[in-house]
């Protein structure tokens, strides 16, 4: 049985880490556009940025000081086990997050919308979130968290089936334009585009690719891993760079996630994810043994079904 103790530890420990320490793959891509960018001012800011990432390390200190918005995924095994059930595993999260508020120490960023009242320790109404999926024949728990800003870089546009991949296109330029004239969404960054489904599945689709996929990775259906590679070259070769700057670029990688969606429509989000790329995973095992790491693993060929059966269970007849 997964222990309320070991789901706590876990979650103050994935915040630390989140805050603090860059993933590696989020640290290679912006070297790598620092080696290639020819603007004097762009590129001493990715000098900059990268010079920050081994100081928060160095120093143990979160950083950015703008620490985002905690949340956090949660991926379960079919079999998995928790003492308390899902209300205690939140309930872990929620507790380990105020502490780490108090003791990383990480921005208490959480307000109430309209009174502004801040309880100085990022728990309150549906905060933080905490989104779920499910794998079949395992007894782990993954929990992952994501340290995103909640301000600027989303944006959602209802297309149509005639639009195409020239409206995707506009759209992505659009959204160029709004946030990185600005350096409104903290670039250089990922973009996460979700593809169908209802608006609410469109966006949090968004949200996931930006967030939840290693730089570098390609959606395994080959159609929409060239639109991935035909987004981040056109969003590249828009003479945008890093911060609003004139640049070689300010796009680490696109991502695209889709869903099916109203025969009459194609819904379409895009969200940023800044440099400030916090995110760390764990794995919970049966045991209570935890296993550290940088790569979400959220999207598995079971999240990514595309038939009424999985292994183990067969399938109607048509």
């Amino acid at each position: 049985m997964i222990t309320k103790e070991t789901i706590h530890a876990t979650a103050l420990e994935l915040n630390r880490l989140a805050a603090i320490q860059i993933p590696a793959d989020a640290r290679e891509a912006v070297q790598r556009m620092y080696e290639r960018e020819t603007k004097t001012l762009s590129k001493y800011v990715l000098g900059q940025i990268l010079e920050n990432y081994r100081v928060a390390v160095k120093e143990q200190r979160p950083m950015c000081a703008d620490t985002g918005l905690p949340r956090f995924y949660a991926k379960l095994g079919n079999d998995a086990v928790v003492e308390g059930g899902m209300v205690a595993l939140e309930g872990a999260i929620r507790h380990a997050t105020a502490v780490a508020t108090a003791d990383i120490p990480i921005r208490p960023n959480r307000v109430h919308p309209l009174s502004r009242r801040d309880q100085n320790n990022n728990v309150g109404i549906h905060s933080p979130t905490v989104d779920y999926s499910f794998e079949p024949d395992a007894e782990w728990l993954d929990l992952t968290v994501v340290h995103k800003g909640g301000l600027f870089g989303g944006d959602y546009r209802m297309l149509f089936p005639a639009d195409g991949i020239p409206g995707l296109k506009r759209f992505l330029l659009d959204s160029i334009s709004e946030f990185f004239r600005r350096g409104m969404s903290c670039q250089p960054v990922v973009v996460g585009l979700g593809i169908g489904g209802t608006k609410d599945v469109c966006v949090r689709l968004a949200k996931e690719a930006a967030c939840l996929r290693i730089i570098g990775d390609r959606n395994p259906d080959p159609e929409v891993a060239i639109l991935e590679a035909e987004l981040m070259d056109l969003g590249n070769s828009t003479g945008f760079g890093v911060m609003g700057l004139p640049g070689s670029g300010a796009i680490m990688d696109v991502h695209v996630e889709v869903a099916y969606t109203h025969t009459g429509g194609m819904p379409v989000s895009i969200q940023h994810f800044c440099f400030a790329h916090r995110r760390m995973s764990a794995r919970i095992e049966a045991d209570n043994s935890i296993d550290f790491r940088e790569d979400p693993r959220w999207f598995t060929p079971f999240y990514r079904r595309d038939s009424i059966g999985y292994d183990g269970i067969e399938e109607p007849a048509a």
